[in-house]
């Protein structure tokens, strides 16, 4: 069954730059922006109000540059958070209150009935500073399911648009995501919006799920940045909708790996080898048969083509390279092998990957060319 539109919410610029240590320079913040508006992101959550004067000026910038983003503020549900909010320029707030019976007991000393007043009472005070409400559940994950649908029901009564189900601290799995917003959906007409946390490595499968499920929005980050062990990646979620889904959500990733590069370098937080989708490892191939087959097609070791996302395949020979391998490597430099001399340079391509624990640059195989078969034809290598 196809899915309705999905709104992709990226909070780099908030959630993402509270990730411990990371803080973006407000040159940094306008290149961010730019570039996710560039790729057609549709909102962009840009910032924390309350946070003082140095805040509210870099949201104003952003919100100067004129891009077709919708902008969005997350701000604590009380009065001075909200009044900080004033005379932003942007279209929406995103009103954050606990939820769950932990948070709601042992962090605000509060109880049920007083998250509910004051839902009922904020909504409307955001609305009359000319702001779209988007009420933020924290802990959503965690709280009673009726009391849940008593809060979405509270919020759609007092004017919010929007409910965000925050898996705070993803404890969430699959299954369980899929129920449970398929229950809220079932209760009201709110757009409902998926914030989903990696800590169990589940934020990108417990957005599509919530996706599946009736969500209208999501929540991402470029690359996954965030708190602890990060957010749902706007890379994984833009493509897992498109490959598994078939829902196009209007982000073009073709520019991606730049943007990828710029929020790895402002935050101090390289991006892992073996990071899906813009990781360096994430099209390189060695082994044998992978090789073998993508020289035939693409297709065969391919789940989407990596033009999609500015890349391109990369082979590279090995421990567990085959002769197809060292023939493309050294085609690629050049120099047209011999099966058999192809299999005669395998011996010493596998003991250089053993002891230097890498795949040998374009110099090293032209010394182990050298070394083993190439004496005779030396004059032809450079």
């Amino acid at each position: 069954m196809p899915l309705p539109a999905i709104t992709i919410d990226d909070t780099t610029l908030r959630d993402g730059e509270q990730s411990a240590g990371v803080a973006f320079t407000l040159e940094e913040k306008l290149d961010i922006a730019r570039r996710l508006d560039a790729l057609g992101v549709p909102e962009l959550e840009v910032g924390i109000p309350a946070m003082g004067d140095g805040e509210r000026e870099s949201i104003r910038a952003v919100a100067g540059l004129g891009l077709n983003a919708r902008l969005v503020v997350w701000s604590r549900m009380h009065s001075g958070d909200l009044e900080a909010c004033r005379n932003m320029n942007v279209r929406m707030v995103d009103l954050s209150i606990p939820v769950s019976d932990l948070h709601i007991g042992k962090k605000l000393k509060r109880d049920r009935a007083w998250v509910l007043k004051t839902i009922a009472d904020m909504v409307p005070r955001a609305l009359d500073l000319g702001l779209e409400v988007i009420v933020g559940g924290e802990d959503a994950s965690r709280a009673d399911l009726d009391f849940l649908m008593r809060v979405v029901t509270v919020a759609e009564a007092a004017g919010a648009r929007r409910f965000r189900f925050a898996d705070t601290l993803g404890v969430m799995e699959p299954f369980g995501v899929h129920e449970t917003i398929r229950t809220l959906r079932s209760v009201t007409d709110l757009e409902i919006e998926m914030h989903a946390h990696d800590d169990l490595g589940l934020a990108t499968a417990n957005t599509l799920a919530a996706c599946r499920a009736g969500a209208t929005h999501v929540n991402t980050t470029v690359n996954g940045l965030g708190e602890r062990a990060g957010n749902a990646a706007l890379e994984e979620v833009a493509l897992g909708l498109k490959k598994l889904h078939g829902l196009d959500t209007g982000v073009d990733l073709a520019a991606f790996p730049a943007l990828s590069e710029l929020v790895a370098a402002a935050s101090g937080r390289p991006v892992a080898w073996q990071k899906s989708v813009v990781g360096e490892g994430a099209f390189t191939h060695e082994a044998g048969i992978h090789v073998d087959g993508l020289l035939k097609d693409p297709e065969t070791y391919q789940c989407f083509d990596p033009r999609e996302v500015g890349r391109d395949h990369r082979l590279v020979v090995g421990k567990h390279s085959g002769s197809s391998g060292v023939l493309a490597a050294y085609a690629r430099m050049g120099l047209e092998l011999s099966p058999a001399e192809a299999r005669a340079l395998l011996p010493d391509i596998r003991a250089f990957a053993e002891r230097a624990k890498r795949a040998p640059a374009d110099h090293e195989l032209w010394f182990i060319y050298r070394n083993r078969v190439g004496r005779a034809a030396t004059g032809a290598v450079h």
